[in-house]
This record gives C-alpha cells, sequence and structure tokens, in this order.
C-alpha cells in the first residue's frame, strides 16, 4: 500500500517545489517506486522533471474535471522509479506538490493524504503563517481525515555562514522540537540549478550537499515509518553527518 505525503505550506518560495521532486527521486533512487504528483497550477514540478507543462495535453486537472483515469496520464522521468503525475496501490510512496495556498486543492492533498511535511524556510517571518496552516490540518484532521498525521517540519535554505539561520532554526525548534525533522536542507547552488536542467539535484550532481540533505531525509522518514526495506542502493552515496 503505497503512503502518501503532501507538501503544503501557503507561503512561497519555502522550498516546498524543490522538496517534492528531491524527496521523490531520493526515494527512487533507494528503489522505492515513487510517483510525484504536480498539483501546482504553475506546473514547477512538471518541468522541474524534465517536462515541459505546454507540451502535456492531459494532467491533474483533467482528473478532477472530466474524469480522466489517473493511470493512463503518468508520464515516466528520466529517473528510474519515478514516475510523474502532471499539473495509486502501484507506488511505495506518492508525493504530492501544492500551491503556495490554503485552496480547495491543498485541502483536498490534505484529505487523500497518509501524512504532510511542512517546508520552513530559515529565513525572517519563518514563523509566519505556520499557525494557519497548522490550524488547517486540524480542521482536515477532524472533518475529512482523522488519520492524517504530520510527517514533520522540514527546514529549508539553511546558510552556516548566516546568524539568521541559526536564530530561525532555534526558534522554530522551541516552538516545535517534537515535529522537526533531524535533516535540514543547506541552501546549495547545484539545488538551485538542477531544475533548469529538467532533473533532481541526485541526478545532476549527486556529490552535492542539497542532494545528500535529500537523500538523509528519505532515510529518516524511512526509518521514523520503520521501513524494513534493505536496498543496495542505500550504500550508493556517502551521506554526510549534518
Amino acid at each position: 500500500m503505497a503512503r502518501t505525503i503532501t507538501l503544503a505550506n501557503q507561503k512561497g518560495g519555502v522550498g516546498k517545489t524543490t522538496t517534492a521532486i528531491n524527496l521523490a527521486a531520493s526515494f527512487a533512487v533507494l528503489e522505492y517506486k515513487t510517483l510525484i504528483v504536480d498539483a501546482d497550477p504553475q506546473a514547477n514540478t512538471t518541468s522541474g522533471v524534465g517536462f515541459d507543462p505546454k507540451s502535456i495535453k492531459t494532467s491533474i486537472y483533467e482528473c478532477m474535471i472530466n474524469e480522466a483515469r489517473p493511470k493512463n496520464i503518468i508520464l515516466e522521468t528520466d529517473t528510474p522509479n519515478l514516475h510523474l503525475l502532471p499539473s495509486r496501490d502501484d507506488y511505495d510512496y506518492v508525493i504530492l506538490d501544492c500551491s503556495p495556498s490554503l485552496g480547495l486543492i491543498t485541502v483536498n492533498a490534505l484529505a487523500a493524504s497518509d501524512s504532510v511535511i511542512i517546508p520552513v524556510q530559515c529565513e525572517y517571518f519563518a514563523l509566519e503563517g505556520l499557525g494557519k496552516l497548522l490550524n488547517t490540518i486540524k480542521i482536515v484532521q477532524k472533518r475529512l481525515n482523522t488519520e492524517l498525521a504530520i510527517e514533520g517540519i522540514l527546514l529549508t535554505m539553511y546558510d552556516t555562514r548566516l546568524r539568521l539561520s541559526n536564530q530561525v532554526v532555534a526558534e522554530v525548534k522551541r516552538h516545535f522540537r517534537e515535529l522537526i525533522f533531524s535533516t535540514i536542507v543547506h541552501r546549495n547552488t547545484r539545488l538551485g540549478e538542477a531544475p533548469s536542467f529538467g532533473k533532481p539535484a541526485i541526478m545532476y550532481d549527486a556529490d552535492a550537499k542539497g542532494a545528500v540533505n535529500y537523500m538523509n531525509l528519505a532515510r529518516e522518514i524511512l526509518q521514523n515509518n520503520n521501513a524494513t526495506k534493505i536496498k543496495e542502493s542505500d550504500k550508493i552515496l556517502n551521506f554526510d553527518e549534518q
């Protein structure tokens, strides 16, 4: 049975799409069959894994409005084991990337998910709006999906050179200690370059800090969910300690 994880935050620029693409790719490299669903009308996830949104005739919109069958519109990416459902028991993991809003699509994604990951950037106003998002999640848990869990809060865009980054990490941990992932995603040039080549970071530069961060995140989620598969591919990369 696939585990469905939604990436949600009504704020833009927090690393939500970057996380969706690179977490999904990390699961795929670890040989977990993974589907990434682009539920953001901006279609950044679609282009980020190598497809031109303008050339795609059928997307998740047609599934919702015109009753197109999702299985018929799934696309294979260049990353083995990673498929795209453009802007389900056939997979180990389904990753949903939503728009930066708390609108109908995001609420529907949360209603259909097992858990939610909340990316939070290590920048000023990091906690702004987080309370509203958590309140929306509580409403979904109460009225639509009693099984919905918070997979964790992911700190992104961390810059070791900036005092502010360390202050934000301390502040977020002070408020939400039990919800914070141990993995922190560092600000990384390669991570920012990869989407322009239509590739996840791990396929663009597997040794890049950002690629390693997301592989560590995938492993942390697997461990938290007591995943028992032991993959030979776990030994491919050098996993640096944070």
